[in-house]
C-alpha cells in the first residue's frame, strides 16, 4: 500500500515536471556577465598592466592594451553588424 502511494506520488511529480519545460534565460545570463564578470576581468587586466608597467615592460603593456582595444572593437563591430542586419531584413521584408 505504501509502495503504491509512493510510486503514484513520484509519477505525479514527474508528470508535473515534464509538463512544464523551462528554458535558459539567455538575456539574464548576458546581463549578468556584462554587469558582473566583465568589470572584474577588466580590473584584473588593469592590475596586470600596472604591474608590468611598474617593472618597466612598457612595450608589453602597450602591445597588450592594443590587442585588448582591437578585441573590444571587434566585439562592438559584431554587435553593430547584428543590428544592421536586423534593420536590413526588416527593410527588405516589410
Amino acid at each position: 500500500m505504501i509502495a503504491t502511494e509512493l510510486i503514484a506520488s513520484t509519477l505525479a511529480q514527474s508528470s508535473v515536471l515534464a509538463a512544464e519545460p523551462t528554458g535558459i534565460n539567455t538575456e539574464g545570463v548576458v546581463t549578468f556577465f556584462a554587469s558582473n564578470i566583465a568589470p572584474i576581468l577588466l580590473a584584473v587586466l588593469g592590475v596586470i598592466f600596472i604591474g608590468r608597467a611598474s617593472r618597466g615592460e612598457i612595450s608589453k603593456v602597450l602591445t597588450s592594451s592594443a590587442i585588448a582595444i582591437v578585441g573590444l572593437a571587434f566585439i562592438a563591430g559584431a554587435a553593430t553588424l547584428f543590428f544592421v542586419g536586423d534593420y536590413l531584413i526588416d527593410l527588405i521584408f516589410q
